[in-house]
């Protein structure tokens, strides 16, 4: 678009109320490029008292004349940097929570969380207009001090709230790249820092000792043992159907899946004991039954009756595959493929965990 305005003059309307409305005026007049229209005239939302009765009065005139002209010139720069979104009055009024619910919903449960949590901190409304650098700012800091949605009693971790900060910054890439925010807010924010913790896995000794211990719900135990053994993430075995197997030229069998966390196509070698695992062949669902729920409260008692004493949790099983492949002596490359990591560095972590198990074996042999 060319520039052709080149003059952004402060104006007032006299209205009936003994009130005085702000306006800009463009001369020339320019192209509104979301509705082709000419525009000529922009009405700020500000008002002034006609006869300031006191001091107080006159001084909140002054005020929003200087707010006004703070405006005048923020539209004299994007004029001159060819930059027209102010223009779009309409997205400025699109609601924002309902956008997030929508991105919500094509992702992930971590994402309902987030949703959860930053309706919660807004108070239930929030449009495009109120998304500022400043509002980002306060859900950082609501984000590293607020309690969890189900469980009040407890806070979140500092690692789930770097989590979910990176899950809502995110959501602003998104919108920028679809145009719904004039700015990439990304530049000014911050991210939360993740804190190191210990990465929990079983050996695969534990492995066959949980295989060997009854689970009164047995398709939690298929589920956590195919975990074991393929290093899929709970998202992903949920949603897994039978349509997502198949045989390859090889005459093994293969997972042919979308991951949810990380949206990459993947298709993975299973071995027959994992396919066994999944029970007899059908159609839907390969475990069906299971659930989220399942995943916390059953799952400790479960390993906690097999005689393990370590912190596990679902997603510790991921851990533990990617450790006994290496330890068993599994390139880190084909680990990496096999997890579906985006990149090598991240399957590095389990390397490093796996040198210092061998570092405790060889300071296990002693002459003195």
């Amino acid at each position: 678009m060319t520039l052709t305005c080149t003059n952004v003059t402060l104006r007032q309307k006299a209205l009936r109320n003994d009130r005085i409305s702000l306006y800009l005026d463009y001369y020339p007049a320019i192209r509104n490029p979301y509705t082709m229209k000419m525009s000529r005239r922009e009405f700020l939302g500000i008002y002034l008292y006609a006869k300031p009765r006191n001091e107080q009065q006159r001084m909140f005139n002054q005020e929003m004349l200087n707010k006004a002209e703070a405006i005048r010139c923020i539209r004299v720069q994007s004029l001159i940097n060819e930059e027209f979104g102010f223009l779009d009055k309409n997205k400025q009024k699109v609601d924002f929570l309902a956008y997030f619910r929508q991105k919500a919903r094509e992702r992930y449960e971590k994402w309902d969380c987030v949703c959860n949590h930053f309706e919660k901190f807004c108070g239930g409304k929030c449009t495009f207009g109120d998304i500022t650098v400043e509002l980002c700012e306060k859900f950082r800091d609501y984000l590293l001090k607020c309690k969890q949605i189900h469980h009040p009693n407890s806070y979140i971790s500092r690692n789930s709230a770097a989590g979910y900060y990176s899950t809502f910054r995110a959501l602003l890439k998104i919108a920028y790249k679809e145009k719904m925010l004039r700015e990439n807010l990304n530049d000014f924010l911050e991210k939360i820092e993740w804190k190191e913790v210990k990465k929990e896995y079983l050996t695969l000794d534990e492995v066959k000792l949980l295989a060997a211990t009854p689970c009164r719900i047995p398709v939690l135990k298929q589920a956590s043992l195919f975990a074991c053994m393929t290093g899929l993430r709970i998202s992903d075995i949920l949603k897994l159907q039978w349509s997502d197997f198949e045989v390859g030229p090889d005459q093994g069998y293969y997972i042919r899946i979308c991951t949810e966390k990380t949206e990459t196509e993947a298709t993975l070698p299973i071995s027959h004991e994992a396919l066994e695992l999944c029970g007899e062949w059908g159609k839907g669902l390969v475990f069906k039954g299971l659930t989220r729920a399942m995943t916390h409260h059953p799952l400790k008692q479960w390993i906690a009756e097999a005689g393990i004493k370590k912190k596990i949790t679902f997603h510790c099983f991921r851990h533990s595959n990617a450790v006994i492949q290496i330890s068993l002596g599994t390139d880190i490359y084909t680990v990496s493929k096999m997890l579906t990591h985006k990149n090598v560095t991240t399957t590095q972590i389990y390397a490093d965990l796996v040198n210092s198990k061998k570092r405790e074996t060889a300071n296990k042999i002693s002459l003195k």
